[in-house]
């Protein structure tokens, strides 16, 4: 059952782009990740953390929101789908939310049978949203990163993503933003591979098809900290998890301001959520 919060399974939300526009902003959550704390024998810390960032979307209102995967903790889980769906359906029904597949939502190396378990509960795998001239591309990054048993899959999203990089081109959409779980690197571009970026090889093809399509930014999760680098144009953006942090990391979620000069955006631990969002102010005005 898809529910409210597969709007995205509207592919493509028909919209102009529009020079000039007014600023607005988007709230992305990462790794909600139902179980993680207790090890899959109950989600209690992890519904709590949910509900007060669904209060928080709720209150500030952004035109819309992005869970970028990591949603369960345990592959398929009836009970993790069943608690996260009954939060979800909590968002305001104006603010539509964009969900990301995750390596705990469908495994570290998925079959097809897990796209599919996937696909039946939250959506595609894989879409394209549309907010002004702000278009946002979303990718399945678990069989990027890890494509033993998946290689026809990931070779039809290729040709999808590079159709997609060409029409937002076309349209001359201001920003073209690539939603992935996984970070596309974490220092540089060039960085050794490790288990929380994207293997070199198809990290530099892909990345080199973001560069002609004029994609700066790369907005990811499965970090479990906050964590910002730039290298050339990029920048990767791996969001701290609303679940459980890892490392020095906290809970929370990310705030990001669209204008047509860039993107603005700040982590914000769940002790520290803004009142409102000014959007003339700017996100860090009052340090």
């Amino acid at each position: 059952m898809n529910l409210k919060l597969l709007g995205a399974a509207s592919l493509l939300l028909v919209s102009s782009s529009v020079r000039g526009a007014e600023p607005f902003f988007f709230v992305q959550l990462a790794d909600p990740q139902l179980g993680m704390f207790a090890e899959n024998k109950d989600f209690a810390q992890e519904t709590a953390n949910l509900e007060l960032a669904v209060a928080t979307i709720n209150r500030l209102g952004p035109a819309f929101a992005v869970v970028s995967g990591d949603m369960l903790n345990k592959p398929g889980d009836a009970a993790q789908i069943r608690e996260y769906q009954r939060i979800m359906t909590r968002v305001a029904p104006n603010i539509r939310v964009y969900p990301l597949v995750g390596n705990h939502d469908i495994g570290n190396a998925p079959l097809p049978a897990n796209i599919a378990t996937y696909t039946n509960h939250f959506g595609p795998d894989h879409y394209t949203f549309r907010h002004a001239g702000f278009v946002g591309i979303v990718l399945d990054s678990v069989i990027i990163h890890t494509p033993q048993h998946t290689a026809k899959e990931l070779a039809e999203q290729e040709l999808w993503l590079q159709a997609e990089l060409k029409r937002a081109r076309q349209e001359g959409a201001q920003h073209i933003v690539i939603f992935a779980h996984h970070p596309w690197f974490l220092k540089t571009v060039d960085e050794p591979d490790e288990y929380f970026n994207i293997p070199g090889e198809r990290r530099a093809r892909y990345l080199a098809w973001f560069r002609e399509a004029g994609v700066k930014y790369l907005i990811s999760g499965h970090y479990h900290q906050d964590l910002g680098a730039r290298d050339g144009n990029f920048e990767s953006i791996a969001t701290g998890p609303v679940g459980k942090p890892l490392g020095k990391g906290k809970s929370g979620l990310r705030i990001v301001v669209v204008r047509d000069g860039g993107l603005e955006h700040r982590f914000y631990h769940f002790g520290e959520l803004p009142n409102r969002i000014d959007l003339r102010a700017g996100l860090y005005a009052s340090e």
